[in-house]
C-alpha cells in the first residue's frame, strides 16, 4: 500500500527539485543536531511555518526510525487512534518505507487499530515527510493519526508509545500548530502557556491548560501522547527552538496561526 501525497503543490512545491530546495533552505541555519526523543513541529504550508519546522528539525540528529503522530484535521477514518499499516509514503522526493517492526509494536498498542482512510487527506503528517527525508535520507516511518482523546488514554498511548520507540531507537514527532485564528498578542500569551507546560515536561499540565483554557492547539493530543512517552523515556530537558505566527509572514497580526518549535531531549 502506498499513501498518496494529498496537500503536495499547495503546502509545499510538488515537483521534486523545487521541494528539495525549499526544505534544504529552511535546514540552513548551521545549529549543531544532538540526538533528542521527541519534538514538536508545525504543519501549516511551509510559506507560514516551515521557517519554524526548519529551525527544529536542524537541531536534531535524526534516527533511522521516526514515529510521526498527528491530529485527524478530516474526521475520516474509524479508529481514534489510526496507524497506518504497512507499505510506503510517497512525496515528490520518492518514497518513505513504513516501518514493520515499529508500526507492529504499535499495533498492540491500546486503542490503536488500522485505518487508512485517516490518513488518506490528513496534512499533519504529510507535511513533516519531506523534513525527514532531507534530514536523514532512508528514514523509515510509522505514523498515527489522533483523534481527540482523554487525559487517560493519552497516558496509556504514551507509555506504548514509549515502549515501542525504545526498542526501535526512533524519535517521536508530535505534529502541531497553535493558536488559531486570534490576533497575534493572544495566540502569543496563550501559546506560552501551552509551551510553558511542554518545558515542564508536564503533560498532564499540557492537557489541562489547552482544554480549560480553551487554546485552539490542534495537535494537543499528538504533543500530550509524546510527552508522556518523552518522560517514561528518561526526558530531563525541553527547549522553545523557534516561536512565530502566520502574521510574520503576511503582515496581518489582526487574525494569526502560532507555530512553534520544540526539542525533547
Amino acid at each position: 500500500m502506498v499513501r498518496e501525497p494529498a496537500v503536495a503543490g499547495s503546502f509545499y512545491a510538488g515537483a521534486a527539485p523545487a521541494l528539495a530546495a525549499q526544505v534544504d533552505g529552511f535546514l540552513m541555519g548551521g545549529a549543531p543536531r544532538a540526538p533528542a526523543l521527541g519534538i514538536v513541529a508545525p504543519h501549516a504550508g511551509y510559506v507560514y511555518s516551515g521557517a519554524v519546522a526548519g529551525a527544529v528539525y536542524e537541531r536534531v540528529d535524526v534516527p533511522a526510525r521516526v514515529l510521526v503522530l498527528g491530529p485527524n484535521h478530516t474526521g475520516l477514518g474509524r479508529a481514534r487512534a489510526a496507524l497506518f499499516p504497512g507499505g510506503a509514503w510517497r512525496t515528490p522526493l520518492g518514497e518513505v518505507a513504513i516501518d514493520p517492526g515499529l508500526t507492529a509494536a504499535l499495533a498492540a498498542a491500546p486503542g490503536v487499530a488500522p485505518d487508512p482512510l485517516a490518513h488518506l487527506r490528513e496534512h499533519a503528517l504529510e507535511v513533516q515527510v519531506p523534513f525527514l527525508q532531507r534530514a536523514r535520507p532512508g528514514v523509515s516511518i510509522a505514523a498515527l493519526c489522533l483523534a481527540h482523546l482523554p487525559y487517560d488514554a493519552c497516558e496509556a498511548l504514551g507509555r506504548a508509545v514509549a515502549d515501542a520507540v525504545r526498542k526501535a531507537g526512533a524519535l517521536v514527532v508530535a505534529s502541531s500548530d497553535m493558536s488559531h485564528y486570534v490576533p497575534a498578542d493572544v495566540a502569543r500569551a496563550a501559546d506560552q502557556r501551552a509551551i510553558d507546560r511542554i518545558l515542564a515536561l508536564d503533560p498532564a499540565g499540557l492537557y489541562a491548560v489547552v482544554h480549560d483554557e480553551e487554546i485552539s492547539m490542534c495537535g494537543i493530543i499528538p504533543a500530550t501522547v509524546m510527552l508522556v512517552a518523552a518522560r517514561a523515556l528518561g526526558a530531563t530537558r525541553a527547549e522553545l527552538v523557534r516561536y512565530a505566527s502566520s502574521g510574520d509572514v503576511t503582515g496581518d497580526r489582526s487574525s494569526v496561526v502560532g507555530y512553534a518549535g520544540i526539542v525533547v531531549a
